[in-house]
């Protein structure tokens, strides 16, 4: 049994990632949960309110979200009747990654699929806050649908790594299933400016092959000191129609996340985006 945390924020944006969640895994046995977190609805109202208006203010937010759930879940039914499927919807008044790891550890969830913006649609940044948020702190892997994309199975998978870190099973275990199930090829992509793995980038990049036996595997290397170029290029070059990244210390991932602020990151994502969590954040 999958199990699948949805948050959302009633825009277009996630939505359409709800429509490629329930697609993406029409064939597994899923349990979905749709969260919506409104605790920032409440407090940005007005910062000065009174107690009584703060309280029937978070009354009605609580309400308009329940109403909203409920159209969520009656379109999805619509549009997926899928009987593997169960929906379970929830308002909670708080932060979208407190309530996510809340969730997450009591339903041990297996993946988070979000938009990768919400109702704040800047076509100039990459990640909206709630989402780049959800990717660097939540306990669980985080597939993250840029606006306007449409589920295809994917058929070229990129995977860039610098084999410096063991993987975790579990996650590995997940790109696995996908990747059988749509009969992907994964493409490992080391970017470096050396041309020979050390010991332990040997004995790690061995642990994620034999982890991944039985899915079409192919290695290759750039030579470049800029870890998104050489992601980006190698995607359009590729024709690569899903890409799959580890957050953890010291990962490309990490590099990527912490070296820049919410406008400045610089991968082009225009692709289904996987991001494992391999060291839980404190």
């Amino acid at each position: 049994m999958r199990k699948v945390l949805i948050p959302t924020d009633f825009s277009e944006n996630s939505l359409n990632a709800l429509k490629y969640a329930v697609e993406v895994f029409k064939y597994e046995q899923c349990d979905f949960f749709i969260l919506h977190a409104y605790a920032d609805e409440v407090y940005d109202q007005n910062a000065h309110m009174a107690r009584e208006l703060f309280n029937e203010i978070k009354e009605n937010v609580y309400q308009n979200s329940e109403k909203e759930l409920t159209k969520i879940e009656e379109i999805l039914q619509q549009i997926s009747p899928n009987p593997r499927h169960s929906y379970k919807t929830l308002s909670k008044f708080g932060q979208l990654v407190d309530e996510s790891n809340e969730i997450i550890e009591e339903e041990n969830v297996d993946i988070v699929v979000m938009g990768t913006k919400g109702k704040t649609d800047n076509s100039k940044i990459i990640f909206g806050s709630n989402t780049l948020q959800v990717i660097k702190y939540v306990k669980s892997p985080v597939l993250v649908i840029p606006n306007g994309c449409t589920y295809t199975p994917p058929k070229n998978i990129l995977f860039p790594s610098d084999y410096q870190l063991p993987y975790k099973r579990r996650e590995l275990k997940l790109l696995y299933t996908m990747a059988r199930s749509f009969r992907s090829k994964i493409n490992f992509l080391w970017v470096s400016t050396n041309d020979k793995l050390s010991i332990r980038q040997e004995d790690n990049k061995e642990f994620l092959e034999t982890s991944l036996s039985g899915v079409e595997l192919e290695s290759h290397r750039i030579s470049s000191e800029i870890l998104t170029t050489a992601i980006n290029e190698f995607i359009e070059y590729k024709g690569i129609d899903f890409l799959v990244m580890v957050n953890s210390r010291h990962s490309y991932m990490e590099n990527i996340l912490y070296t820049s602020t919410i406008d400045t990151i610089e991968l082009e994502i225009k692709i289904p985006f996987l991001v494992m969590q391999n060291v839980p954040r404190i």
